[in-house]
């Protein structure tokens, strides 16, 4: 079992989960936006992530899930994080930038762009 990034991260990118991540598995690709191929987020490679959680409570988005619990809505984005395991030398562990924490108003605006009524 892994843990998820879902859209709910894309074009949010906050980058707070790859702070505490001990194993360097939250990565970007190196092409931000890749052409559409790789839309411009955070993903979590599934052969390196240890399971740990810490990534979880730390995203301001709330964009990532346990893979068996991840939305309907989102079912897709398991796939999309696992094809990382044959294009790993396309991404990189990135930086964190200085942005601001989303308000709830923003985190709730950015779940109903994505169809998600949690």
């Amino acid at each position: 079992m892994a843990w998820v990034i879902t859209k709910l991260c894309r074009d949010c990118v906050d980058m707070s989960c790859v702070e505490v991540c001990p194993v360097d598995c939250i990565v970007q690709h190196k092409d931000e936006g890749a052409n559409g191929a790789w839309p411009n987020q955070l993903y979590i490679d599934p052969d390196e992530c240890i399971n740990c959680g810490v990534c979880e409570p730390e995203c301001p988005w709330e964009a990532i899930f346990e893979d068996e619990q991840v939305p309907e809505v989102f079912q897709e984005d398991i796939a999309l994080n696992a094809k990382i395991v044959d294009t790993r030398d396309e991404f990189d562990v990135p930086e964190k930038p200085d942005k601001p924490i989303p308000s709830p108003e923003e985190i709730q605006a950015n779940k109903e762009k994505w169809g998600y009524n949690a």
